[in-house]
């Protein structure tokens, strides 16, 4: 049997723990979950097919999908009229991805200010708007001259106030790790979890984006669980091309789904992805695959 890297590296480093402890230790299992894990389906705005809000709400309400995620840019003139197309229907909104100007960890203050500025503008609509909260990812590559742990310790004390910003207008601010090839700081989801631990704020969370997953982490199921109570957004896309769950060959997230489950998770798996399609078959198709995944999880 061959193996690939990912599956390579995870059999691994279960071999080597194993064997290296004791045989009562061996019978350890994980706690059951505080509260049973549900697959609540979230689309991006920009992801869903439709000429208007309505239509892109009608498309995605039909296929039984919970949250609706749109963008930051703009989010405070647009609570009125996010409110009211939502209300009446099932799907709520979800997180919110990004939108905000400037870079929080930049070595320039007045850059950083434009950042945190920005981003409490956003949380504010987010709480408004009963979001899991805004995603943040604190620096692309080359928006930074920090070193990491420059970074770190910049990034730990400014989550500090938009932590308490957020808890006050009902949401979090959402860390997202990328791979390498987007950013050379916070690339791994555990990582994110002991930034969220370090600044020890509820307003201030993690989220995982499978994607960027495929690129950084040796096994989705242990990345979840080293969130544990720190994460509380997903993002997910097909393994190779980013493209909706199930148009690359081969497209499997049951291993990230036990992880989910293990921690109980109640939060959204939101699609963020292109598509090689038309979105009105593609859509349903990866709909169908996620939630046939999703079971295959329970064993």
């Amino acid at each position: 049997m061959r193996l690939n890297r990912r599956e390579f590296l995870t059999a691994s480093a279960v071999t080597g723990i194993v064997g290296a402890v004791a045989p009562a230790a061996q019978a350890f299992t994980l706690p059951d979950p505080p509260q049973k894990a549900r697959l609540r389906l979230s689309c991006q705005e920009g992801v869903a097919p439709g000429k208007s809000l309505a239509e892109k709400l009608d498309f995605i309400e039909a296929l039984g999908f919970e949250g609706f995620e749109p963008g930051g840019g703009g989010l405070a003139k647009r609570v009125e009229e996010l409110q009211t197309a939502l209300n009446g229907r099932k799907v709520r909104i979800s997180a919110i991805c990004a939108g905000f100007r400037g870079v929080l960890i930049s070595e320039q203050e007045e850059v950083r200010r434009t950042a945190m500025e920005s981003m409490k503008e956003i949380l504010t609509a987010a709480g408004a708007l009963g979001s899991t909260g805004m995603i943040m990812v604190p620096a692309f590559n080359n928006q930074t001259k920090l070193g990491h742990q420059e970074s770190r310790e910049l990034l730990v004390k400014l989550l500090a106030e938009l932590g308490d910003h957020a808890q006050k207008a009902g949401t979090r601010v959402l860390l997202e790790p990328l791979n390498r090839r987007e950013c050379h700081f916070l690339r791994q989801v555990a990582d994110g979890a002991a930034i969220c631990h370090d600044v020890n704020n509820p307003g201030v969370a993690v989220m995982g984006d499978f994607w960027h997953m495929t690129w950084e982490e040796t096994s989705d199921m242990a990345a979840f669980i080293a969130a544990g109570k720190y994460l509380h957004h997903v993002h997910i896309a097909s393994r190779k091309d980013r493209k909706m769950p199930g148009e690359d060959e081969g497209d499997n997230y049951v291993d990230g789904f036990k992880g989910l489950k293990i921690i109980g998770y109640q939060d959204f798996v939101s699609l963020e992805c292109g598509c090689k399609g038309d979105r009105t078959k593609a859509i349903p198709a990866a709909t169908a695959l996620l939630r046939e995944q999703w079971q295959m999880a329970n064993g």
